[in-house]
């Protein structure tokens, strides 16, 4: 069993920033990727960053060059920076853990249990 714990999530005025935070534990034998998706009201669930083990990266068009993802692999936890917020980044934050268990199984769809971040205009 694996769990994520998120923290970071807040509200501020468009145009500010938040980092977000989430850490991995439990039966980890070693985690390939973690990311951030987020879902508004209406919408569907969408990727905001993921990175791989190795630091490969990836973006959703909308946070690029606004938005970090990084990890700490030994801390197993990874960041989002958030920096010129907007009204539109307003959405429940899930972080996602890609993981291989203790018993060899890859499971890819480990979530935490969400953070609302909110953006006022």
């Amino acid at each position: 069993q694996v769990q994520l714990v998120e923290s970071g999530g807040g509200l501020v005025q468009a145009g500010g920033s938040l980092r977000l935070s989430c850490a991995a534990s439990g039966s980890i034998f070693t985690i390939n990727a973690m990311g951030w998706y987020r879902q508004a009201p209406g919408k569907q669930r969408e990727l905001v960053a993921a990175i791989t083990r190795g630091g490969t990266t990836n973006y959703a068009d909308s946070v690029k060059g606004r938005f970090t993802i990084s990890r700490d692999n030994a801390k197993n936890t990874v960041y989002l920076q958030m920096n010129s917020l907007k009204p539109e980044d307003t959405a429940v934050y899930y972080c996602n853990a890609d993981v291989t268990t203790l018993r060899g199984f890859r499971v890819n769809d480990y979530w935490g249990q969400g953070t609302q971040v909110t953006v006022s205009s």
